[in-house]
């Protein structure tokens, strides 16, 4: 098998992730992630899958085969080129899949898009790796807008003003955990959508969002809005494709927020 480099490899159920970046849940996982090129790990609860070792595929679960969405992934993880070989930017999509079941989970239908004016989104088959966030987890970007925020970060960097990422690509089935996670709590889904689009409906769901911290700050919080890092961004973002998704007033019906910052690519 080919190596993917530093790229997460995305299918409709399961991410390839190049190996040395994932941490062990277990003494079996440790050994073989240690070893791993790379780990197919499920993506609507993150559990590891399979670890591909230079003498063969060690499944990690039991009827690893029986997994929906093995094959695609076993063939995309077979097929794949290297990125330099397909070109940086050549990035396709995924297929809209079974979004309307996660949509009706919520009590939502296709009409969400309609009143909000939130556009679907698909997810794209590759990401590039743009270096951590805060949590010191990998930040998985689209390969323009991994450019586009290291060339921004290090901007920020020559004029004393320290970027920090939160946030960036997320999974239709990360999105729906979010929901599941916060009505688990009480909220209801009005409250949620308040804050956080439906799944198919985010803009982290390119690889193209990001939202953004300054140091000692708390995340995705107004008060960034007094930080010298969102005036910094307020007056040399757009010099890197960036802007703004959702100020005071917008008309999706989200709060504000000055932490959500969205690549634009060339010609768009």
């Amino acid at each position: 098998m080919r190596s993917t480099g530093h790229w997460l490899i995305n299918t409709a159920d399961i991410e390839i992730w190049p190996g040395g970046l994932l941490r062990a849940r277990a003494n079996r996982d440790a050994r073989a992630l240690a070893r791993a090129r790379h780990v197919l790990r499920r993506k609507r609860d993150g559990r590891y899958l399979a670890a591909d070792l230079p003498e063969g595929l060690l499944p990690l679960v039991q009827r690893l085969m029986r997994e929906p969405g093995v094959d695609e992934a076993l063939d995309a993880l077979e097929s794949v080129a290297e990125p330099c070989r397909m070109g940086l930017d050549v990035v396709g999509e995924l297929p809209l899949a079974q979004l309307l079941e996660r949509l009706e989970s919520l009590g939502l239908d296709e009409g969400y898009g309609e009143r909000t004016g939130l556009p679907l989104v698909a997810e794209p088959d590759r990401l590039a790796l743009a270096g951590f966030d805060r949590y010191r987890r990998p930040l998985w970007l689209h390969p323009q807008a991994a450019r586009a925020w290291n060339a921004m970060r290090e901007g920020a960097y020559r004029d004393g003003i320290v970027l920090e990422a939160i946030s960036g690509y997320r999974s239709h089935d990360y999105q729906l955990g979010i929901f599941e996670r916060k009505l688990a709590r009480g909220l209801t889904v009005d409250d949620i959508l308040a804050v956080n689009a439906a799944p198919g409906y985010s803009e982290h769901h390119s690889g193209r969002a990001l939202d953004i911290g300054a140091p000692d700050e708390p995340p995705a919080e107004e008060s960034f809005e007094d930080t010298a890092a969102f005036g910094w961004l307020g007056a040399k973002a757009g010099d890197y494709g960036f802007a703004m998704s959702y100020p005071r007033g917008n008309p999706h019906g989200i709060v504000y927020e000055p932490w959500h910052w969205y690549c634009r690519l060339p010609g768009e």
